[in-house]
C-alpha cells in the first residue's frame, strides 16, 4: 500500500487559537496561511513560549533546552531517543528545532516530552463484518463487503480514534504498535488470562502488518519546537479467527472500545479517517 501523504501540508489543528491545556488559557498567535512557512520572512514573529509544568522533570521528557548538560543530537538517533524526522532534516535555530511544516503560533514544548519529533504509533486492526461467525455481510446500497475496525473513545479529547501512543525510548515501533493496542483496546495493564493464553497467536498477528502512513501529524499539541510524527500500520484478520479470541476492554487512555463499521459517515478522528479510506479502497470494501 502506498504511504503517500494523506494529511494537509498546512497546519489546521495545531494553529487553533486555544492550546489544549488548563481550560484553554494558553493561546496561540493567529496569522494567515501565507505566513506558515519558515522561509517566508517575518522579522517581528515572536509567539508566546510555553512548556507545560506537568512535564518538567518527568523521566520520559527532555530537560529544558537551556540546561547546559542537555546536548541533544538533532536529526539523528540520540542514544535511545529517535530525533530523526520522517519528513526532512529539520532546521535548528537558537538551539531549538523548528517544526518542519512551519510556524504554529506557539513556541516551547507545550505538552510534549521531546524537543523536535515525538514519535508515535497507530495500530489499525480490521476484520470483515459477519453474520454470526460465517457469512461476510454486504452493504445494502454499495453491494460491497463491510469492513470493521477497532476504535477507542479517547478520554482526553472525547474523539473516536484508532488506538495509539508514544514510542518509548529504545522501543521498536513494532513493539509499540502491539503494546498500545493491547493497553488501550484490551486493558492489558490489568492482567488478562485470555491474552496470556493466546500470546503466541497475538504475537504472530502483530508481526504481519502493512504501513499505511509514516510522517507528520497535525496535532493540537504541536508547537514551533515540538511535534508528533507517527507510523500507522494496518493489521487485517481476514477470517476473523484471531480477533475472535482477543477480548476488547477499554484501558489506559481509552474510556470505551468497540468494533466500528467502516464508512465515510463514521465519526472518527479526521486524520485516522484518511488512513481508513485508503484501507477500504485497497480491500474494495464499503465506504
Amino acid at each position: 500500500m502506498s504511504t503517500e501523504n494523506v494529511v494537509p501540508k498546512i497546519h489546521v489543528n495545531c494553529r487553533s487559537l486555544h492550546y489544549p491545556f488548563h481550560n484553554n488559557t494558553v493561546k496561540r498567535l493567529q496569522f494567515s496561511d501565507s505566513l506558515v512557512p519558515w522561509n517566508v520572512g517575518w522579522p517581528d514573529y515572536n509567539p508566546d513560549d510555553f512548556t507545560a509544568p506537568i512535564i518538567l522533570g518527568k523521566p520520559w521528557a527532555d530537560r529544558d533546552i537551556s540546561d547546559p548538560t542537555f546536548s541533544p543530537k538533532w536529526n539523528s538517533i540520540d542514544g535511545h531517543v529517535n530525533r530523526q524526522s520522517f519528513m526532512i532534516n529539520y532546521s535548528v535555530k537558537d538551539k531549538r528545532p523548528l517544526n518542519p511544516v512551519g510556524r504554529t503560533g506557539l513556541s516551547g514544548r507545550g505538552l510534549l516530552g521531546r524537543w523536535g519529533p515525538n514519535h508515535a504509533a497507530d495500530p489499525i486492526v480490521t476484520r470483515w463484518k459477519r453474520k454470526g461467525s460465517r457469512d461476510v455481510l454486504i452493504h445494502r446500497k454499495s453491494q460491497k463487503k463491510i469492513l470493521q475496525l477497532v476504535a477507542i473513545l479517547r478520554g482526553d479529547s472525547g474523539e473516536w480514534a484508532v488506538p495509539g501512543g508514544m514510542v518509548d525510548p529504545g522501543e521498536e515501533v513494532a513493539d509499540t504498535l502491539k503494546r498500545e493496542f493491547l493497553e488501550e483496546a484490551c486493558n492489558s495493564l490489568e492482567k488478562s488470562d485470555s491474552l496470556e493464553e493466546h500470546k503466541e497467536i497475538i504475537d504472530s498477528f502483530f508481526d504481519n502488518g502493512e504501513v499505511v502512513y509514516e510522517g507528520y501529524v497535525d496535532d493540537p499539541r504541536n508547537t514551533d519546537n515540538a511535534w508528533i510524527e507517527t507510523v500507522a500500520m494496518h493489521f487485517h484478520d481476514d477470517d476473523g479467527n484471531t480477533t475472535g479470541i482477543i477480548p476488547l476492554q477499554a484501558g489506559d487512555d481509552a474510556v470505551s472500545v468497540c468494533w466500528m463499521d467502516v464508512s465515510r459517515d463514521f465519526q472518527l478522528n479526521a486524520m485516522h479517517a484518511g488512513f481508513i479510506s485508503k484501507i477500504a479502497a485497497k480491500h474494495n470494501s464499503h465506504w
